[in-house]
């Protein structure tokens, strides 16, 4: 198969893992294009017998060097990380349940839990969960025997906490967003109570370049106060737009025209539990 035909096939999914490790849109996109130069520039591309799992593997290792490279960096990181938000993510899957495991797994509460697993765990699990691949081929990817690549992937299964029936169908959860931008705007708390939970947390992002809290903001009525501040700060100098957010229902907002915050969401028990804002510019230079 030509480079031209494999990037057409791979490239969707390969970006796909790459978002998953890093949570960064374009160091994924980068590592990508990297796989597929690799692969033109080989000297015999018919000594390749499975295309597949070679540009895999190649994903895989850049997104494993970029981890440990980048490790000071994140542990000097200015307030809350928050992945680099992806919007209108997906290409429509042939098998509907695979669709929705996909969609779960690029939530922004999915991927703060891949964080808790160091950059070889992240990758074994998110190779077998969401790929699919054989604990063999696993192997051979990330250096590890195949027995080895088995323990991690329990292992990391069982310390990942994630039950997707928290999040609700894309249209309630969409109804809620919806409803809880015009309760603010409206300044009705008791209408917020409905729909979010007594122990929210807030977290932002502004990565030290942007306006942000350096702490996540936990409890109700801290949470609201907040947005109410902002909007009294704000008032009749914000535009907000509706739009897909790691596949679920989400915000963007204009400030003074140009400061940009992009909202996401987790839900628990009907009510929004979580809520992300990624402010840091550099995380949204690709929108």
């Amino acid at each position: 198969m030509s480079t031209e035909a494999l990037y057409k096939v791979y490239k969707a999914p390969l970006i796909s893992l790459a978002y998953r490790m890093l949570g960064s849109v374009m160091d994924a996109e980068d590592i990508v294009q990297e796989a597929f130069l690799s692969y033109d520039q080989l000297p015999d591309s018919n000594t390749i017998h499975n295309e597949r799992a070679f540009l895999y593997k190649i994903v895989t290792n850049r997104c494993l060097d970029l981890l440990r490279s980048s490790a000071k960096k994140r542990e000097m990181y200015v307030g809350p990380w928050l992945p680099e938000p992806l919007i209108d993510q997906g290409v429509p899957e042939a098998n509907p349940s695979d669709a929705y495991l996909r969609r779960e797994s690029i939530s922004t509460a999915y991927l703060l839990l891949l964080q808790q697993l160091n950059a070889v765990e992240r990758a074994v699990f998110l190779l077998r969960e969401i790929f699919h691949y054989p604990f063999d081929e696993i192997a051979e990817m990330v250096g590890k025997s195949s027995e080895n690549c088995r323990q991690i992937f329990h292992r990391a299964k069982k310390s990942i906490h994630f039950d997707p029936e928290q999040n609700l169908p894309i249209p309630i959860a969409e109804k809620k967003v919806k409803d809880f931008v015009n309760y603010l705007l409206q300044g009705n708390a008791n209408k917020l109570l409905e729909l979010v939970s007594e122990n929210a947390v807030f977290y932002s992002d502004g990565g030290g370049k942007a306006r942000a809290a350096q702490v996540p903001i936990v409890g109700f009525d801290r949470v609201i106060n907040l947005h109410f501040n902002l909007l009294k700060m704000y008032e009749g100098k914000f535009t907000y737009s509706f739009l897909n957010v790691n596949g679920l229902p989400g915000i963007r907002i204009l400030f003074d025209g140009d400061i940009q915050h992009v909202y996401s969401f987790a839900f628990n028990h009907n009510k929004i539990q979580s809520i992300y804002a990624v402010a840091n510019p550099e995380k949204l230079r690709h929108l």
